[in-house]
């Protein structure tokens, strides 16, 4: 059974698996102690989703040097995002395990260099619970072309009664189940008020102009010449004159008449300018929910 990464067989492994956590980079401890030997690198998985190995990178004891660790060796815990290798207790065990590279293919003749390693008669697991993962097999994504790395088949497995055909992860129950009792969390839960805001539109205000036709009067007074012609009688009529005086040279005499006409035209001026703007009252609206909480019971007996 060919094994992948975790992150190729589901890419949202960290929200499906480990409630947005990452379990890459976690620090991984020796035995039961809090003796750094390295990070976790990847996860890998078989194809049904299990859980199978650790990918461990072990700058603190060898530099540069990757192994796997089987799951079933190791416990997990999320809050202090540590992974205590139980199985791995020494630097000599580190040397002696083959070494992981990314991207190689870690088929059956691989995998059985690793688990002669971990292998010890009196290895054990109490109450097994098998470490898998909810994945669909429709998020399965091949990895890509692998280097493919076959180291000798062991002369163990062929005295234990089976080889690559027959070989299940049930055989070494001691690596590959993890007891629940070293992974369980409970969890408490609580209601909150979540509040939000929608916007949406209660109203529409259209402004335009519009032209209004209006008869308007103006009154322009007006100038305008006329000739008088009176007829008087002088103080010294019925005098005589010589009829030379009175009949020389005609005359004439001329009078210009002028009057004002009114000249009247239309002309445009700025009368007054409108502003538009928006106001935003504001309130404050309240609302009462009953919310409930989960809180923990708990029952010792002798302590």
């Amino acid at each position: 059974m060919l094994l992948y990464k975790i992150e190729d067989f589901n890419p949202s492994y960290r929200e499906e698996a480990f409630d947005g956590e990452d379990i890459k980079g976690f620090d991984v401890c020796a035995g039961n102690t809090d003796e750094k030997i390295g990070t976790i690198d990847t996860v890998l998985v078989d194809e049904t989703g299990r859980f199978r190995y650790f990918a461990v990178e072990t700058g603190v004891w060898i530099f540069g040097k990757k192994v796997l660790v089987p799951i079933g060796i190791c416990r997990v815990e999320i809050n202090t995002r540590r992974v205590y290798a139980r199985g791995l207790q020494n630097k000599q065990q580190v040397e002696n395990l083959a070494r992981y590279e990314n991207g190689m293919v870690v088929d059956y003749d691989y995998e059985e260099q690793v688990r002669k390693v971990y292998r010890t008669p009196t290895a054990g697991a109490s109450a097994p619970v098998e470490a898998s993962l909810p994945l669909e097999a429709s998020r399965i994504v091949t990895p890509s072309a692998p280097v493919s790395v076959s180291p000798p088949v062991s002369n163990q497995a062929t005295a234990a009664g089976y080889d690559r055909n027959t070989y299940s992860y049930d055989r070494d129950p001691e690596l590959y189940q993890m007891n629940e009792q070293d992974h369980q969390k409970f969890r408490l839960y609580e209601e909150r008020l979540i509040a939000s805001k929608t916007r949406h539109k209660t109203g529409e205000v259209i402004i335009s102009k519009r032209v209004e036709t209006e008869t308007a009067k103006i009154s322009v007074p007006v100038a305008k010449e006329r000739a008088v012609i009176e007829h008087l009688t002088p103080e010294n009529a019925g005098t005589p004159v010589s009829p030379e005086a009175a009949f020389g040279e005609q005359e004439t005499v001329r009078m210009e008449l002028h009057e004002e006409t009114a000249d009247i035209k239309k002309q445009t001026f700025l009368r007054e300018e409108v502003n538009i703007r928006k106001e935003v009252d504001k309130e404050t609206v309240e609302s009462t929910e009953a919310l409930r909480r989960e809180k923990l019971d708990l029952s010792a007996e002798d302590r």
